[in-house]
């Protein structure tokens, strides 16, 4: 699976199935972890604009994956 497929997803429902299968070990870098759930938020996102019987809940985990992205902080080098 691949994030070019991740882009094409219009339900709810193949959003969470592509995403599923892309989520990177728990124990991967959290530079991956944060890329991860920050991108699978804008997928979410555009979701809920194409997918209008589950606007509310694409909305819902829009937001869950961007706080879960966002609290994951990075190492200064």
């Amino acid at each position: 699976m691949t994030w070019g497929r991740a882009e094409q997803v219009k339900t709810l429902s193949e959003a969470h199935d592509v995403l599923s299968k892309l989520l990177p070990n728990p124990k991967s870098k959290p530079e991956v972890l944060k890329d991860y759930y920050l991108r699978s938020a804008a997928i979410y996102a555009r979701v809920a604009e194409t997918d209008r019987s589950h606007h509310h809940e694409a909305i819902y985990w829009a937001n869950r994956e961007r706080e879960k992205g966002e609290a994951i902080k990075l190492r200064k080098s």
